[in-house]
């Protein structure tokens, strides 16, 4: 059975870095948007959600970012301190930068968008020296979202708490997490997430992110095994490719191959799906539990927020997980 060493004895299990921003999702679904004209306001980002996750999964959790100096930033803040998160290491930028926001189309259940705005957004003004040793040493695991790695001086902070984690003995997981929004060339994009993916012990990413990063090197492979090999090759032990609704395959460094289930789901929206599965997913790594109890635990998480409206606010406990996996296992699932 493979498994995922953690350092013991730290004082935070998780630290996510990356993004926070706001998502506006549409309350009037069935809708495109250009007919929509309320919205409902939640905290997002990729790692923000992932983070959230696992504060609500029982874990002491903590981030590192930059919020804008104004009642987004507040809320972002506020909502994170709320859900148990420690945010000493999330800084107010004064520079005049806002917040990222997110709008959502919900047009059914499988036709969903988002409209994303990331001109001069804080988040990417996180700088090396707003990176603490300390604090990236007091963890048990680092997220690393590739949002972070679009601009700099952001990229720099993130590499620099890779390398700082890396001499700690802190697994680093990287969340490919592309959004198109902010990066200038293919090259740009496939440089920089191969370098973060280098240093990386886990790596998650849809097919079409992992393809991004193999462009550099000629032909696709295509290929979710061939995709895991290469990155074997350096630090990683577990590569993990998300299909969105067709489940996900985890591949570990020793051979073995992990194909996950997909929970029924009276599904509102497929975003945010990523986000929660990762959550689970990681959480149950760092329980010791194996990559097969894993992937259920994500695939059940995943299940939960895709059925409800906003992707933080409906990021499940254990116990509702663990409720939403007994209700099925007489199906087979």
């Amino acid at each position: 059975m493979t498994t995922i060493s953690f350092p013991d004895h730290r004082p935070l299990d998780f630290i996510g870095l990356g993004r926070l921003c706001i998502d506006l999702n549409a309350n009037e679904i069935h809708r495109p948007m250009e007919d929509t004209v309320t919205f409902t306001k939640y905290v997002g980002g990729s790692p923000a959600n992932i983070t959230i996750a696992m504060a609500k999964l029982g874990l002491r959790t903590g981030f590192i970012g930059r919020v804008s100096d104004d009642a987004h930033g507040r809320f972002i803040t506020r909502y994170l301190q709320d859900a148990g998160i420690d945010t000493t290491h999330v800084i107010v930028d004064r520079s005049g930068s806002v917040t990222g926001l997110t709008f959502t189309e919900i047009k059914s259940p499988t036709d969903c968008s988002i409209l994303m705005y990331r001109d001069n957004v804080a988040d990417l003004k996180l700088e090396p020296g707003d990176v603490s040793e300390d604090y990236i040493q007091s963890a048990r695991a680092l997220l690393i979202s590739g949002t972070a790695l679009a601009k700099s001086p952001s990229r720099e902070a993130a590499f620099k708490a890779m390398e700082l984690a890396i001499r700690h003995g802190v697994v680093i997981v990287f969340d490919i997490d592309y959004r198109p929004y902010t990066w200038t060339s293919a090259d740009e994009i496939g440089t920089y997430y191969r370098l973060a993916a280098e240093k990386s012990d886990i790596i998650m990413g849809g097919r079409e992110e992992f393809d991004l990063i193999e462009a550099l090197d000629g032909p696709l492979m295509q290929d979710d095994e061939a995709t895991a090999k290469q990155w074997f090759k350096h630090r990683a032990k577990l590569v993990v490719v998300k299909r969105g609704g067709d489940g996900s395959t985890a591949f570990s460094a020793d051979g073995e191959r992990h194909v996950g289930a997909v929970f029924p789901a009276q599904v509102v929206k497929t975003f945010g799906a990523g986000d929660s599965f990762a959550g689970a997913f990681i959480y149950g790594l760092m329980q010791g539990w194996s990559i097969d109890r894993c992937q259920r635990f994500g695939s059940a998480s995943a299940s939960i927020v895709v059925s409800s409206h906003s992707c933080s606010d409906a990021m499940p406990t254990a116990s509702q997980i663990q409720e939403r996996i007994d209700r099925f296992v007489q199906q087979g699932i």
